[in-house]
């Protein structure tokens, strides 16, 4: 039988303490460079290291695991899981994978040293990952060998990296087509940055909708961005249609204005994107863009299986969108 890699053993190759390589194991950086913690990262990936825990698990339950990792952003305010297109995704994610016979583990982090640690740290199939920057994407790529998809990216990656995005640009076009349908002449898009997906939206948005378009940044935080609705809350009537870049600033928005006596859809259509279930507890219920999620699982672990079967893919996918009208909108 193979002899166990030991931690010690690791630390006396590089030249290193065992406590050393144990924090950069761990994620704990903060005393160790950059170049020491990429060493360490190789070095335990190269040797096939194994914490004893994840041996025993690893050994009771011989499926193999998928990795997820989202992108706990500050704008979720740690509460990342409850989100519906989050909480939507991986249950499409889970369907998949339980689907085809494999375990799926998930994990939430805001540092790009807290991926490589859980990569290292179990056998993984690869990682899908979600809500990340094209940046840490490159990143990751230098630091880890297993393959991984990404939802979401711009045109960034890299070898043995594989890109399932959505039409964000042509879901966007047809929020704006449609207020430009139903008669409405002065139009508001909602989000709080303007890159990348969000900045797609927009774009599609404005050339759908054309003249009359405008663009507002709302803050990431939610006690700030109710107190930035009231300071405009005049200004917002100059609108008779607004578009959210999701379902969850959408849902809030139309909380908002009915909780200030603005009646919707009559004096301002509302329409969000992602078509999650949170389109169903407004009344009248929301008009949003539908991603299918299903598909995009689909998708991803397919790339993950031909990825890890050492195939060479084009750079990304993308899936349509589809705007799904309901009550929250109407005609002029």
């Amino acid at each position: 039988m193979e002899e166990r890699v030991r931690l010690s053993d690791i630390a006396s190759e590089l030249g290193l303490s065992t406590a050393t390589v144990s924090y950069v194991l761990h994620g704990k950086t903060g005393m160790v460079s950059e170049r020491t913690a990429n060493r360490v990262r190789q070095a335990l990936e190269e040797r096939g290291y194994l914490p004893r825990a994840a041996e025993v698990l690893l050994a009771e339950n011989p499926a193999k695991i998928v990795g997820v990792v989202i992108h706990d952003h500050e704008k979720y305010e740690a509460h990342i899981l409850e989100d519906a297109f989050i909480a939507s995704t991986l249950n499409a994610l889970s369907a998949e994978t339980a689907r085809r016979g494999l375990q799926m583990m998930v994990r939430t982090v805001n540092d790009l040293a807290q991926i490589v640690s859980f990569a290292t740290m179990w056998n993984l199939e690869g990682l899908v990952l979600i809500g990340f920057c094209n940046a840490d994407y490159k990143r990751l790529r230098e630091n880890m060998r297993i393959p991984f998809v990404v939802y979401d990216a711009c045109g960034a990656q890299t070898e043995r990296t594989f890109a399932v995005n959505i039409d964000d640009r042509g879901g966007g076009r047809q929020v704006g087509e449609y207020f430009r349908r139903c008669g409405h002449r002065r139009a508001l898009c909602l989000a709080d940055n303007d890159e990348d997906m969000d900045h797609a939206r927009w774009e599609g948005f404005r050339q759908g909708f054309g003249e009359g378009a405008a663009f507002w940044m709302i803050p990431m935080a939610k006690r700030e961005r109710l107190a930035f609705y009231e300071e405009r809350l005049l200004a917002l009537s100059a609108f008779t249609a607004v578009f959210a870049v999701s379902d969850y600033y959408a849902v809030e928005l139309s909380h908002f204005l009915s909780g200030h006596g603005v009646a919707i859809p009559d004096e301002i259509s509302v329409c969000g994107f992602d078509d999650t279930s949170l389109c169903g507890v407004v009344y009248p219920a929301l008009t949003s863009v539908r991603q299918d999620t299903s598909a995009r699982a689909k998708c991803a672990l397919d790339a993950l299986q031909r990825l890890r079967a050492g195939e060479t893919l084009d750079l990304s996918v993308t899936l349509p969108t589809e705007l799904i009208m309901r009550g929250s909108t109407r005609q002029m």
